[in-house]
């Protein structure tokens, strides 16, 4: 009877409201037809679906925005010129010198792309934290509840050990070098004021921003689609 309850219960992660209202009249019947059984759901089998739906939706989505092009071949998340310098980035164009914002904006992304694969353990950590609380809000949330657990618990951690990754990740890729060339150009243009941008901290927090969209992109996947269950217990919690 547990392992049914669960199912049902869990059913309600991806239906309507009215829809899971249905569901839980059922419930109410199945204990009714069952009396003298405990008819309590088995918030085990519970908490262990939703644990392992964050662990493959993070996983893949720190696996999709870590390869080549993960950031900047996607337009939802893609990392843009800093909004204080986009005039800049306009004037740059008009003379003709796109090769060098081009490439700016390419060597911010590969920088997001190099630093994303350290998000991985801090998510790691918050499943293993789950509560049954937390299981219950997200089971009574909506499509990209999960996701939004795991920024509320880990977002200023991974920000303070991703922004000197992403330090490093920029000299690599040559973000800081890009940018000092693309301001020097800038220099030569009358009257265009010189701005000044926190690169370290732009970079970072816009990896983050586009690397939870990824990941509620994820979750909405194995709430939805049958295909992206890909583990046993996945396709006996989601049905």
């Amino acid at each position: 009877m547990r392992r049914i309850v669960a199912v049902i219960l869990m059913a309600g992660l991806f239906c309507s409201p009215l829809a899971y209202a249905g569901l839980m009249d059922k419930v109410r019947e199945y204990r009714e037809k069952k009396q003298g059984t405990s008819g309590e759901p088995d918030t085990n089998t519970i908490i262990a679906g939703l644990k392992e739906a964050l662990s493959v939706g993070a996983k893949n989505g720190v696996t999709n925005v870590s390869r080549v092009d993960g950031y900047f071949g996607n337009p939802l998340i893609k990392v843009p010129m800093p909004e204080n310098i986009q005039k800049t980035e306009k004037m740059l164009r008009k003379v003709g010198l796109n090769k060098e914002v081009d490439a700016f904006i390419l060597s911010m992304n590969r920088a997001a792309e190099k630093a994303a694969p350290q998000a991985l353990r801090f998510f790691t950590d918050a499943v293993k934290e789950m509560t049954i609380t937390d299981a219950v809000g997200i089971l009574r949330g909506n499509d990209t509840a999960a996701t939004e657990f795991l920024k509320s618990k880990t977002y200023n951690r991974i920000y303070g050990a991703f922004k000197p990754v992403v330090s490093s990740a920029m000299n690599d890729v040559g973000v800081t070098h890009s940018f000092k060339q693309m301001m020097d150009k800038a220099r030569t243009i009358p009257l265009l004021k010189k701005e000044a941008v926190d690169l370290d901290h732009y970079v970072t927090s816009k990896a983050l921003d586009g690397l939870f969209v990824v990941v509620g992109q994820e979750e909405k996947k194995i709430r939805k689609n049958p295909a992206a269950r890909v583990t046993e217990l996945l396709r006996t919690v989601f049905k």
